[in-house]
C-alpha cells in the first residue's frame, strides 16, 4: 500500500517542478473534449494552482531553511479572503463565500506563478548552500 503513496508523491513532485505540464495537459484535454477555450483556461488555472503552491512552498523551504512556507502562503490567502470579504460586505451587505474562494484561488495562481519564476531564477543564479 505504501508504494501507491510513494507513486502519487513522485507524480505530484514531477508535475509541481514543471507546472506548465498540468496547465497544458488540462487545456489539451478540454480542447479534445470540445469545451470552450475560456472554460479550459480557468480549469487549467485552478488545477495548476495546487502544483504551484506546493513548489513555491518547497522553494521557500529550500531558500529559508524553514518549514513555514506553506503556512505563509495560506496566511496570505486568508488575509486576501478577509479583505475581499470586507469589501463585499461593505458594497453588497452580504458575503458570497464561493465567489471569495474562487477569486483568492485565481489570484493565488498569478501570485504563485510570479513567486515560482522569481524563486526558480534565484535558485538557478545563486543556489542555496544546503
Amino acid at each position: 500500500m505504501s508504494w501507491i503513496w510513494h507513486a502519487l508523491g513522485s507524480a505530484y513532485a514531477v508535475l509541481a517542478i514543471v507546472p506548465v505540464i498540468p496547465f497544458l495537459a488540462v487545456i489539451v484535454i478540454m480542447a479534445i473534449r470540445g469545451e470552450n477555450r475560456k472554460k479550459a483556461i480557468r480549469l487549467a488555472m485552478d488545477i495548476t494552482t495546487v502544483f504551484l503552491i506546493g513548489i513555491v512552498a518547497s522553494l521557500l523551504k529550500t531558500r529559508t531553511g524553514s518549514n513555514l512556507g506553506i503556512y505563509f502562503i495560506v496566511l496570505l490567502m486568508l488575509i486576501g479572503a478577509g479583505l475581499i470579504g470586507n469589501v463585499q460586505n461593505r458594497v453588497r451587505g452580504k458575503i458570497n463565500v464561493p465567489k471569495i474562494f474562487r477569486a483568492i484561488w485565481r489570484l493565488s495562481f498569478f501570485a504563485m506563478g510570479v513567486m515560482y519564476v522569481l524563486l526558480m531564477l534565484l535558485e538557478l543564479i545563486a543556489p542555496s548552500q544546503k
